[in-house]
């Protein structure tokens, strides 16, 4: 399906991907730590509501 070549790319490629996320990510947690706080309350409450839904859903059918 794909050529050696391709392959190697590919992996190559989504090693390299993974790093530089990572390090950007590092570089920018203090900034995230001051502006985001709370958001995990948010992301909470959204999973809440999901599953509310969910627990609805399969209590009426």
């Amino acid at each position: 399906m794909f050529s050696t070549g391709q392959l190697i790319f590919g992996i190559l490629f989504f090693i390299v991907f993974v790093i530089v996320i990572a390090y950007q990510y590092r570089k920018d947690l203090p900034l995230h730590k001051r502006y985001y706080k709370g958001t995990v309350w948010i992301l909470i409450a959204f999973i809440g509501f999901i599953a509310l839904i969910a627990t609805v859903k399969f209590m009426f059918m």
